[in-house]
């Protein structure tokens, strides 16, 4: 059962022959014995999915199942779910359970799925290999020595391990995709706008995006026509109706165009990872499709005015974290600044201190023109560069991430080295952009390599169709770990 993709396990499911009840039982049993080594899964609901799948099981004879009727899923931790504890892995939300869900969840639960738990990230989304949450590191299932990448690293351990058949986890930076890369799995960082962000805790505002995690693009593709769609809570999501990916299916790419950014090959690349990736778009080119190198403009300043950019909203968006409304209050305070005080130094992890330090630094006076509004100009100056590259090509190909997934502790105390592992993921955040991660081969110790395909926005259908043709034609996707059962 465990070998099912998430359309198959359905399918199984609304045919009578295993009943969501099973495949919930079977999916639990799978966290209980290996989650142990992978921490990826913060909690486990246990008697509420149970629960939830008997009741879903009662509506497969008689109701409308959809495509993912009676499959399992499970969520970042960042993403509201009633009664059920919401920590954005931070002492600061310690105990908190929020009253409501977020807009996907409710979604999640209308298209038939079940949510068994939710999953281990880094601390408020901020990191890069999920090892700076309240509840430890988050370990890749191809080598629990290494890390899982961040800051959705449960998500997608969970997917990779098979202890869940899709997972959501939410992209800021490359968030979805760069531990996509790490763990094998495939992954899409929706349109901003695309999904509702409603009840998702925001880290920065203007750059977080909800996306799907599972082990192949179709399983994703499902999932995410079920999350997008238009929100009356969320006046950012302008997407007027759920996507549908019925019609995105070729043979062939024949006529697709597809421009390959060449200094991106250039220097701090690891080879293996540059070999698999060229790898891909040499697959493209025998699909049909013309692959063209050109020279992605701005580099130099896409990681610095990301940083910039996401630490100002952070700094803004955790100001609320104050020791009074909910979550963490240190027992040390007597007073009211020492509420405010202690309470956040207690509270916050390090790398959250970090960063909201260099928000408040930015914003500050004196400081707000020479940095965050010059970040806001190169903001805009990425957004044009990207129209005019769309108007040559359908898609771009590039690597996920400099490097496969590293040791961990490897990069923890070098936040600089870990910053700079975003090189190739946030102008798509920036720019408000699609894409799509795809496993594509392994490096010399056994480890996967990942590549993205960047759309121009709400082009998710091209996406997610030259995603099939690749993944019809290849089987790293197929590949699953050994180390963690």
């Amino acid at each position: 059962m465990l070998e099912l993709s998430a359309l198959e396990l359905s399918s199984a499911i609304r045919a009578g022959k295993l009943s969501a009840t099973e495949a919930v039982s079977a999916y639990i049993g799978a966290v209980e014995r290996t989650d142990g080594q992978l921490n990826a899964f913060i909690s486990l609901g246990k008697e509420r999915a149970m629960a939830r799948a008997k009741a879903v099981q009662q509506l497969v004879g008689g109701g409308k199942p959809t495509p993912l009727t009676g499959v399992p899923i499970a969520i970042k931790d960042n993403i509201s779910t009633a009664g059920t504890a919401t920590t954005c892995a931070s002492k600061m939300l310690d105990g908190y359970n929020p009253v409501f869900n977020a807009t996907i969840v409710d979604k999640l639960e209308r298209a038939g799925m079940i949510v068994i738990g939710k999953l281990n990230m880094d601390e408020f989304a901020m990191g890069g290999s999920s090892e700076t949450g309240a509840f430890g590191p988050v370990r890749n299932p191809w080598d629990v020595s290494r890390v899982a990448g961040g800051s959705s690293g449960g998500s997608a351990a969970a997917a990779a391990a098979r202890e869940i058949p899709l997972s959501i986890g939410s992209d800021t930076g490359g968030s979805i995709r760069q531990p996509c890369a790490f763990c094998g799995v495939t992954g899409v960082k929706p349109t901003y706008g695309a999904v509702s962000r409603y009840g998702l805790i925001a880290y920065a505002s203007s750059l977080d995006q909800i996306g799907p995690i599972g082990n192949n693009i179709d399983d994703c593709a499902a999932l995410l026509s079920v999350i997008s769609g238009p929100d009356d809570q969320d006046s950012t999501c302008v997407i007027n109706n759920p996507f549908d990916f019925s019609g995105a299916r070729f043979e062939r790419l024949d006529g697709v165009k597809i421009g390959l950014p060449r200094n991106y090959f250039a220097d701090g690349i690891d080879e293996d990872v540059k070999r698999a990736v060229l790898a891909a778009a040499k697959e493209f080119e025998e699909a049909g499709a013309s692959v063209e190198e050109f020279d992605m403009p701005l580099m130099e300043y896409m990681v610095p005015a990301y940083y910039i950019i996401a630490c100002a909203e952070a700094s803004s968006n955790l100001s609320r974290y104050d020791g009074l409304k909910y979550g963490y209050r240190s027992d040390k305070a007597n007073t009211l600044s020492e509420v405010y005080r202690l309470s956040r130094s207690e509270g916050f992890g390090l790398e959250v201190k970090r960063r909201i330090m260099l928000g408040s630094f930015v914003l500050s006076s004196g400081y707000y023109d020479a940095y965050y509004k010059k970040a806001l100009q190169i903001r805009a100056l990425i957004k044009d560069a990207y129209s005019g590259l769309f108007e040559r090509f359908d898609m771009i190909l590039s690597p996920v991430a400099p490097t496969t997934a590293y040791k961990l502790g490897e990069n923890i105390d070098d936040p600089m080295k870990m910053y700079m592992g975003d090189i190739y993921t946030v102008s798509v955040n920036l720019a408000g952009l699609p894409a799509v991660s795809l496993p594509c081969g392994f490096d010399g110790q056994g480890l996967p390599v990942g590549f993205q395909l960047i759309g121009d926005a709400f082009a998710e259908e091209k996406l997610i169709g030259a995603a099939r043709v690749y993944q019809r034609r290849t089987d790293h996707h197929t590949k699953r770990p050994g180390g963690a059962a």
